[in-house]
């Protein structure tokens, strides 16, 4: 059941035409020279005075300031369309209320 089974190929159809040899002349042998590997840039430490941490600080606490402000303003407005549904809703059963009524 678990053994993989490899489907027999038929006898081919049509024209077969038979592989070509290739002969001694035909070879000719490549010598491969390796390409040069680059050498990485020395990289430097990162020095963080205490402006610059500062800085650094400053600037991801408004990153964060943002962010928030960007979230807080999708959720309000995905609250004010629910709740602007619910009374479009409220409003047009009522509509349809009083028009059965009045039959």
């Amino acid at each position: 059941m678990f053994q993989p089974r490899i489907p027999v190929n038929p006898l081919p159809t049509g024209l077969v035409t038979p592989p070509i040899q290739p002969t001694t002349t035909d070879i000719e042998p490549v010598t491969a020279t390796p390409a040069p590997v680059p050498t990485a840039p020395t990289r430097t430490a990162i020095e963080l005075t205490p402006g610059s941490a500062l800085a650094l600080a400053a600037g991801g606490g408004a990153v964060v300031l943002v962010v928030g402000a960007v979230l807080v303003s999708m959720l309000l407005a995905v609250a004010i369309t629910g709740a602007s549904i619910a009374v479009v809703a409220i409003v047009l059963r009522l509509l349809v209320r009083d028009m059965q009524k009045g039959r």
